[in-house]
C-alpha cells in the first residue's frame, strides 16, 4: 500500500488590524499589546507578505493546511471576525486546521464573542461545526483525514503582564493520551499540533510552555509521528525521544514578518509524506518571503525524515 499527504504550515501570522480601537478596549494587558503594536509590530508585521504566502502555498495545493497560533495581536471579538474571514480565503474547514495561541487568548474573553467564531476551523469532526462548545470541551481535537490524523492541543490561556506562557492542563494531557492510544490503534500518522514549543529551551522562561515535562512523559510513552507548534517566532528543528523513536518537532516563523534575518523570514513548511507498507518517510521543503525580491521563493533543498 502506497498513501502520499501533503501539509502546509502556516504560523503567528498576526494577520487582524488594531486600527481605530478604543480605550474602553484596552483595560486590561491588551493595553500594552496594543501599545506594542502601535511601536512595533504594526510596521513589523506585513499583511502583503501574508498574502504572498498564502497565495503561493494555495498554488502548491497541499492537502491540508495547519495554522498554528497568534492569528490575532490581542484577541479582540473584532480582530477573530477578522480572522474568521481570512480562514475561508485560506479554505474550508475540511481543508485547514487551527490551534490558538496566547495572543489569540490574551486576557479572559467570551468564547463565542472570540475563539469560538473559529470553531468550524478547530473542533473534532464528531463534533462538525457545532458552536457553544467551549474552549474546555473543544481540545484536544482529532480531524482525521486519509491516513494521517491531526491532533490540536490549546495551550492558550491568558497570562500576566509581559509574560507569555503556555499550558495545556492535566484534563487536556489526559484526553490526548487516550487519542494517540486510539489513532496508533488504527494506524493513523499522527500530526500533534500546539502553539508553544514543547521543546524545553526553545523559548525564553517567561515564554515557555509551563507543563512540557508533562507533555513529554505523554509522547515518551505513547509516540506521535509528527509534532509542530508557532511561538518561537524562528525556523526551529527538534526531537523528543518516543517509547522505540524520537519524534520530529518543528517550528515556523512568524508567517507576515518583515526581516532579513534568515531563521525568521515569513515562511511556511510543507510535509511530503510517503507511505511504502509500515514505513513512513517525510520530506520537508520550506517556501519563504524574499525582502529582496519581494516574492516567495524556495528556501534551500528538501529534507528527509523517515
Amino acid at each position: 500500500m502506497t498513501d502520499t499527504f501533503t501539509i502546509a504550515q502556516l504560523s503567528d501570522p498576526h494577520l487582524s488590524s488594531l486600527e481605530g480601537v478604543g480605550l474602553c478596549d484596552l483595560l486590561d494587558k491588551r493595553l500594552i499589546g496594543y501599545l506594542w503594536w502601535r511601536l512595533s509590530r504594526r510596521a513589523k508585521y506585513r499583511p502583503k507578505i501574508l498574502a504572498a504566502l498564502v497565495e503561493d502555498l494555495k498554488a502548491q495545493q497541499p492537502d491540508h493546511t495547519v495554522v498554528t497560533g497568534d492569528l490575532t495581536h490581542v484577541g479582540l471579538p473584532h480582530e477573530c471576525s477578522e480572522v474568521a474571514t481570512w480562514l475561508g480565503v485560506l479554505g474550508t474547514p475540511e481543508e485547514v486546521t487551527v490551534v490558538p495561541g496566547n495572543h489569540d487568548a490574551y486576557v479572559t474573553a467570551d468564547w463565542e464573542e472570540t475563539l469560538g467564531k473559529w470553531t468550524p476551523y478547530m473542533a473534532s469532526d464528531v463534533a462538525g461545526n457545532a458552536n457553544g462548545l467551549g474552549h474546555d470541551a473543544c481540545f484536544p481535537s482529532l480531524r482525521v483525514r486519509g491516513s494521517v490524523a491531526f491532533i490540536g492541543l490549546s495551550t492558550a490561556r491568558p497570562s500576566a503582564p509581559f509574560f507569555a506562557v503556555g499550558s495545556l492542563g492535566k484534563s487536556q494531557l489526559e484526553k490526548f493520551q487516550q487519542i494517540l492510544v486510539d489513532t496508533h490503534e488504527r494506524d493513523l500518522f499522527r500530526v500533534v499540533l500546539l502553539h508553544h514549543p514543547p521543546v524545553a529551551g526553545t523559548v525564553p522562561w517567561q515564554k515557555r510552555l509551563t507543563d512540557s515535562r508533562e507533555f513529554a512523559s505523554v509522547i515518551r510513552q505513547h509516540g506521535a509521528d509528527l509534532i509542530l507548534h508557532g511561538h518561537a517566532h524562528r525556523a526551529c528543528v527538534e526531537t523528543m525521544p518516543a517509547k522505540n523513536s524520537r519524534v520530529s518537532v518543528f517550528g515556523v516563523p512568524a508567517a507576515s514578518v518583515s526581516t532579513r534575518a534568515s531563521d525568521r523570514v515569513a515562511q511556511y513548511h510543507l510535509y511530503r509524506l510517503n507511505r511504502n507498507a509500515s514505513r513512513w518517510d517525510v520530506a520537508v521543503s520550506v517556501r519563504g518571503y524574499s525582502v529582496e525580491e519581494e516574492r516567495v521563493v524556495s528556501f534551500g533543498p528538501a529534507s528527509m525524515l523517515t
